[in-house]
C-alpha cells in the first residue's frame, strides 16, 4: 500500500531497490532538502513510501510569475511500473503546487529517456528548452543534455511559462 506524507531524512534509507534501478535519477543529498526556498514559503516535498516515490519542492519567488513547483526526483519500482502510479504521483504535487499559487510545474529529464519524455507527454509537459550537458556521464562518455520540461498551472492564464525557448541554455545559465 502507498503512503503519502512528508519526506524525513530516515526516509533515504527505504530507497534502495528504486535508487539502484537505471532509469533513476539520484541526487544528491542537498538536493534533497529544501535549500533554495523562498523564506517563509511552504515546502512542496511529498514521498510515497513503498513501490514508488515523488520529490518535489517550491522554487522562485513567490511573488513573481517564477513561483513555481519543481519535481526533483519521480520513481517507480520496475515491479509497479506502468500502473499509472507515476501519473497519481504528478497529479498529486501539480494540485499542491496549484494549492500554493505557483503558475507552473516543470522537471528536468535526460534526452534519451524517450519513454519518460513520452509520458511527461501524455501528462501535458511540453518541453521548454534544452539544458546542454545538465547529466555527468560516467566511464568516459559525454555529458547528456537534458529538456527542461513544464506544464502551466491556472495561474498563468496565458500560458508564458511554457512557451519554448528557441535556443538551449547551459546549467549555469539556470536561476
Amino acid at each position: 500500500m502507498t503512503s503519502l506524507r512528508a519526506f524525513t531524512c530516515d526516509d533515504l534509507f527505504r530507497f534502495n531497490n528504486i535508487n539502484l534501478d537505471p532509469l533513476t535519477e539520484t541526487v544528491s543529498f542537498p538536493c534533497r532538502g529544501h535549500r533554495g526556498r523562498p523564506r517563509g514559503a511552504p515546502p512542496l516535498t511529498l514521498c510515497s513510501l513503498t513501490e514508488d516515490r515523488i520529490m518535489g519542492k517550491a522554487e522562485g519567488s513567490v511573488a513573481r510569475e517564477e513561483w513555481h513547483g519543481h519535481v526533483t526526483a519521480l520513481s517507480v519500482a520496475p515491479e509497479f511500473r506502468r500502473l499509472g502510479l507515476a501519473a497519481k504521483l504528478m497529479e498529486l504535487l501539480e494540485e499542491i503546487s496549484e494549492k500554493k499559487g505557483g503558475f507552473f510545474v516543470d522537471l528536468f529529464v535526460r534526452v534519451s529517456n524517450q519513454v519518460a519524455v513520452n509520458m511527461y507527454k501524455q501528462l501535458g509537459y511540453s518541453v521548454y528548452r534544452t539544458v546542454l550537458e545538465y547529466y555527468s556521464a560516467s566511464n568516459g562518455e559525454p555529458d547528456e543534455d537534458a529538456y527542461d520540461m513544464r506544464k502551466a498551472l491556472s495561474r498563468d492564464t496565458e500560458k508564458k511559462s511554457i512557451i519554448p525557448l528557441p535556443h538551449p541554455v547551459r546549467p549555469e545559465d539556470i536561476e
